[in-house]
């Protein structure tokens, strides 16, 4: 993997705090948010993945229960939002290049074929059918 991957790495992007459209700007926000609260601190349990996929499950229960309740749009988007942070900040609690590797996933499955099934459609790697 290559390109910036811990939270000290990211410190280090300028940014304004504000909407612009990048990824620089995302992941260099969530870095500034684990660095105020010393996530990867010892005394803080470092980065401990359970723990970090437990409250992913956690607002992905949030944002389910916003959308089968019907509650506003603006509900479900702050709740999808936890989840992004969520996730970037597990690229860096993982000193994974979230960036490389969504590109090397995108470029596979923009190879698969998809089919339909009872509830929908799905585009997923399919064996031993």
């Amino acid at each position: 993997m290559t390109g910036r991957l811990s939270v000290d790495d990211w410190l280090q992007v300028e940014h304004s705090g504000e909407p612009d459209g990048s990824w620089l700007t995302m992941m260099s926000r969530v870095a500034s948010f684990h660095h105020k609260h010393k996530f990867a601190a010892e005394e803080n349990h470092g980065h401990d993945m359970g723990f970090r996929i437990a409250l992913t499950v956690e607002e992905l229960g949030e944002l389910s229960a916003a959308i089968t309740k019907g509650k506003p749009d603006e509900e479900a988007a702050e709740e999808l939002a936890d989840l992004l942070i969520l996730i970037l900040g597990h690229a860096l609690a993982m000193n994974v290049d979230l960036e490389e590797e969504f590109h090397k996933k995108m470029n596979l499955v923009m190879t698969r074929k998809a089919r339909t099934g009872k509830l929908g459609i799905r585009v997923t790697e399919y064996s031993g059918e």
